[in-house]
């Protein structure tokens, strides 16, 4: 078993009309074991940005609140919070500086930003454990439920989507996903990430 899928994940993030979401599973467990189902992977940098991570648990945990240091660091020399391009900038910095003892995750970053002609423009990317990313304009996946959440994002995304439809997308997306991964589920939590606010709900799932 690769390290990457011991304690098993589920993460997607979508783009929707001026809002992006970004929702993972509840459970954490070792390999078949279930230990917890209230251990959400999504962490908030700030209002309009937010970090997922899937991988080795203790590792998300430790890069988690490097990454929310060095984001408030930034925040007080700077005076402003990080866009979430140059957010992902240094995560994929972060990762690749440890290349030959990486840290075993596999960030997502979601957030909005005002762009010259626009504000509040979605921005969704993803890496792998070495900081190699890639930028998107739809969605992104990542855990041991990838390759499920793949085949059913394809199928539900629409582009230009409200909020309150691009939570029943990626909330059916995510379910669908975790019903046909055993190392992944046991509830899900959603962020809704609007110009006004955040929207964050829970789900409920199958616990067996």
């Amino acid at each position: 078993m690769s390290i990457m899928s011991y304690n098993g994940s589920a993460m997607v993030a979508m783009t929707g009309k001026n809002c992006v979401a970004i929702a993972s599973d509840m459970r954490f467990g070792v390999q078949q074991q279930t230990l917890a189902d209230n251990f959400p992977k999504v962490y908030r940098i700030h209002d309009k940005l937010f970090l997922g991570l899937t991988g080795l648990i203790t590792d998300m945990q430790t890069v988690s609140q490097k990454l929310e240091y060095r984001h408030k660091l930034y925040a007080l020399r700077e005076e402003r919070v990080m866009k979430p391009q140059t957010f992902a900038a240094m995560v994929k910095n972060m990762l690749y500086e440890r290349r030959f003892g990486p840290y075993f995750i596999e960030p997502i970053i979601a957030g909005l930003y005002d762009s010259d002609t626009e504000k509040n423009v979605p921005y969704i990317t993803a890496t792998d454990l070495l900081g190699a990313g890639v930028d998107t304009t739809d969605f992104v996946v990542g855990g041991t439920a990838s390759e499920e959440l793949y085949g059913v994002c394809e199928a539900m995304y629409k582009p230009n989507m409200e909020p309150e439809d691009l939570f029943e997308t990626i909330s059916q997306a995510l379910l669908a996903g975790v019903d046909r991964d055993c190392l992944s589920g046991w509830g899900a939590i959603v962020h809704i990430i609007t110009p006004d606010g955040v929207i964050e709900r829970q789900l409920k799932s199958r616990k067996d």
